[in-house]
């Protein structure tokens, strides 16, 4: 896969209306939030709060912009005003950035991640939510912001998914390198643990906030 010079992922991105500099303060943050665990806190607790944490970064710099917040099936998920895409935050293991090396979620996902990931881009007929939203919530696009944290050290890029094999996102339609600074030590090697999973309960009703 060719790789892109960070001028044209920052184009990429624009035509997204998302930036690298919001990407890159979420992680900042988050990883700042990690920094204050301790062994007393639970062992998955690094983890979890980076995941939580980065979505929460996210969606406080879209909110103001009119994007809206979904966290049915607990996927997190910021959604454009234009419901044209989403983005949520998930970790990732392989080759995070670099376009000519295979990269995975971190973690296996559940079938309604799988629901998903299989059905961008595509349409479906007339339904509740699209009479609500002007269009189904679950076949708007979603995008992954895919992080990984190595000996201190945070990559990241945004992709878009097509296929799960078993129960890891692993193939990619557009793959968008982030050209992070140093965001430091966090301080800890974390086994990255993030989603609760998913369909494994009822479907939680979708809450949307903002414009």
């Amino acid at each position: 896969m060719h790789q892109l010079n960070p001028e044209q992922c920052r184009r990429r991105l624009a035509q997204l209306d998302l930036t690298v500099d919001m990407f890159r303060d979420a992680l900042d943050l988050s990883a700042a939030d990690v920094r204050t665990c301790t062994d007393f806190d639970a062992p998955a607790m690094r983890g979890f709060m980076f995941w939580s944490r980065c979505n929460r970064y996210v969606a406080e710099a879209l909110d103001p912009e009119g994007w809206a917040r979904t966290s049915r099936s607990s996927i997190l998920r910021m959604i454009h005003p234009s419901m044209s895409h989403a983005v949520t935050a998930i970790s990732a293991f392989g080759g995070v950035g670099d376009l000519n090396a295979k990269v995975r979620s971190k973690n296996p996902k559940g079938p309604e991640m799988a629901r998903l990931v299989e059905r961008n881009g595509q349409f479906a007929f007339m339904s509740h939510d699209q009479v609500l939203y002007g269009r189904e919530l679950d076949d708007i696009p979603m995008w992954c912001l895919l992080y990984k944290w190595d000996k201190g050290k945070i990559t990241a890029e945004l992709s878009l998914p097509i296929k799960m094999n078993g129960k890891f996102v692993d193939e990619w339609q557009e793959r968008i390198p982030l050209d992070l600074p140093d965001l430091g030590d966090p301080g800890a090697d974390i086994a990255l643990l993030d989603d609760p999973g998913d369909g494994d309960g009822p479907d939680v009703v979708v809450e949307l906030l903002g414009g």
